[in-house]
């Protein structure tokens, strides 16, 4: 049953996000030539000398806080230092001067790209809001260790995104989930396991169907593992008794079995006696009463075996149960012949039919999960994939490129689909309306999406969507950025250029620097790798180069903290593009952005967040 949407949190209004977009926009249009040019030619077109006019040693000590940039951005004044740097124009001229466009103030640069980032601008819905208000009271689930399934990072996003998807379900009253860039089906199969959801997974690629179909049958095939690890963890808890009360208590059951077991020995050695009257030899009486005797062992076993699981039952049912977790064809039934239990033709055929009827029912179990592989556009349409398409809604976790915005297009455009948790990643891969001013063809581009930003024409360029991906939270706890092999990198490309005059090239390096024991080695394997005679240069030569440049690698380091913190300024641009194009759209009745994800284990952690009136 789905609630009302008046019981939603406050959302940011049109006119706010919009605001919020045009002074990041502008702030950019200054900051953004930092991030356009490549690293890899950071020494060949001389970026340092052409965009900054600071000493790298200045950066460094500004960015780390030492001079007082950082730690002062929460200050009660730093709105009025905002506005400072802003400038009389709003231009940013005290961050960048006016005639050369280079970087003058690196203090002002960080307080500036601090404050356009999204904690600042107050358009976030906090995600224990957001919970609260969809589901109206807290309601309190069981739980699987997922980090049996899937790595440390996987696993902490899992299982905050199902916790909103499934919320967001039960508002609006649906079972069916669409998962688009579903992979390996991480995401998918703990909302069909976890939520009883009945998920739909959409990936382009055979490879990850497969997987994910793979990694299904291996959770039904190590269920009875995790389902006595559950049953000893429940008797663990809720058995609460003293030790030799169970050694009692178990000494107790031994001797009842035992008396039981005479019992039944005395009641046969009695009718054996009855029975020795007869000219029956005493080698086939004996032989019968021990087959006599057999039977019924094997019938009181049986019965005691039941009679224990069913108290184990009684246990597991206000407790933890996997079974209740994992789909309804993840447990295969236990074959009686277990206990050698003889079955009259009637209980065999009672228990065929029976089987028969549950696998007919499969099907219309909520909580299935079904990879399916199609490459998914804009004008997709999704009865062509999915033939029971109902009321659902739509799902991704860090779908790459131009997925992402696609997701809301198909939202936005099928009445079915009532709500969408969007969480994009791989920006680099978007593809951008006004890149390529020789093909600004009308079609439906990844950015920009919202009327603002087509009207101004805005284009971030490839370089700087790939610095939107930096994880300026990792780098903040010292997770540093891996110097060194830029620095290789950086000179490499200055020797490609001067001793083979190639300047562009399309192959790619790749990851040599993990595998290189030293420059010369790293230089050698990358030109085998793009297919140039490495015999030409001597080692010396080389060396040569490592040493021109060594005493320069700070300026490297100091560029790259540079456009580490713009980077969450351009993930802003591009979020706020895709909420201010759902903003515009008539049938949305709540859109926003929520934080899902602790972004030093998961740096695009921001999900877009809509739901249809």
């Amino acid at each position: 049953m789905s609630r009302s949407l008046g019981s939603l949190p406050p959302e940011p209004a049109a006119e706010t996000v919009a605001s919020r977009l045009g002074a990041v926009a502008q702030f950019l249009r200054r900051a953004l030539p930092l991030c356009q040019a490549h690293t890899v030619e950071f020494y060949t077109r001389g970026l340092w000398e052409q965009l900054v006019a600071l000493s790298p040693e200045t950066v460094l000590e500004a960015l780390s806080g030492a001079g007082g940039g950082s730690n002062n951005f929460a200050a009660p004044n730093s709105r009025r230092r905002i506005a400072v740097a802003a400038g009389e124009n709003g231009g940013f001229s005290n961050v960048f001067c006016e005639n050369s466009q280079k970087l003058v103030n690196v203090q002002f640069f960080a307080l500036a790209a601090k404050h356009h980032s999204l904690p600042s601008l107050e358009v976030c819905t906090p995600l224990e809001q957001m919970l609260g208000a969809l589901s109206g009271k807290q309601h309190e689930r069981c739980e699987i260790k997922t980090d049996e399934f899937m790595n440390y990072k996987k696993s902490h996003e899992v299982q905050m995104m199902s916790e909103l998807i499934d919320s967001i379900a039960n508002f609006c009253g649906v079972k069916q989930v669409i998962d688009l860039g579903s992979g390996k089906g991480y995401l998918s199969s703990f909302l069909s396991m976890q939520y009883n959801l009945k998920v739909y997974g959409i990936d382009s690629s055979n490879t990850n169907t497969y997987g994910a179909n793979e990694r299904n049958r291996k959770l039904k095939k190590h269920w009875r593992a995790y389902q006595s690890r559950a049953r000893a963890n429940v008797r663990g808890q809720v058995l609460e008794e003293p030790k030799d009360r169970a050694v009692q208590d178990e000494m107790k059951c031994s001797a009842n079995i035992s008396e039981k077991l005479l019992s039944t020995k005395n009641s046969l050695l009695s009718q054996d006696q009855m029975a020795s009257s007869d000219s029956v030899p005493l080698e086939i009486t004996g032989a019968l009463t021990d087959s006599a005797m057999l039977k019924t062992r094997e019938q009181t076993e049986t019965h005691l075996v039941a009679q224990t699981q069913s108290d184990g039952n009684k246990i597991s049912e206000n407790a933890f149960s996997l079974l209740n977790i994992l789909p309804a064809d993840a447990v295969e039934a236990v074959s009686s012949s277990k206990y050698n239990v003889e079955l009259c033709e009637e209980e065999k055929e009672q228990r065929k039919m029976a089987s028969i009827k549950a696998k007919a029912n499969k099907s219309n179990d909520s909580n299935i999960y079904l990879p399916l592989t199609s490459y998914i556009t804009a004008e997709t349409e999704l009865r062509d994939i999915i033939t029971d398409l109902e009321d659902c809604i739509m799902v991704g976790l860090h779908t790459c490129g131009d997925l992402a915005p696609n997701t809301l297009r198909i939202f936005t455009a099928k009445p079915e689909i009532k709500a969408v948790c969007s969480v994009g990643c791989c920006y680099h891969l978007l593809t951008e309306e006004f890149e390529n001013q020789k093909d600004c063809s009308p079609g439906l581009w990844g950015f920009p999406m919202c009327r603002y930003l087509k009207e101004e024409g805005w284009c971030c360029g490839r370089n700087a969507r790939m610095s939107a991906c930096l994880a300026l939270e990792r780098v903040a706890v010292s997770q540093v950025l891996p110097t060194e092999s830029l620095f290789y990198r950086a000179v490499l490309q200055v020797i490609i250029e001067e001793c083979y005059g190639v300047i562009k090239s399309d192959r790619h390096v790749g990851k040599i620097f993990s595998k290189s024991s030293s420059f010369v080695d790293y230089v050698r394997k990358s030109l085998k790798k793009l297919e140039l005679d490495e015999s030409k240069l001597p080692d010396s030569c080389i060396m040569d180069y490592y040493e021109k440049y060594k005493h320069r690698m700070i300026e490297l380091e100091a560029f790259n903290m540079l456009k580490v913190v713009l980077a969450p300024c351009i993930e802003v641009l591009l979020l706020l593009d895709r909420l201010c194009y759902l903003k515009e759209k008539d049938n949305i009745a709540w859109s926003g952005l929520v934080k899902l994800f602790d972004p030093v284990k998961s740096p695009r952690c921001y999900a877009v967040v809509a739901l249809k009136k």
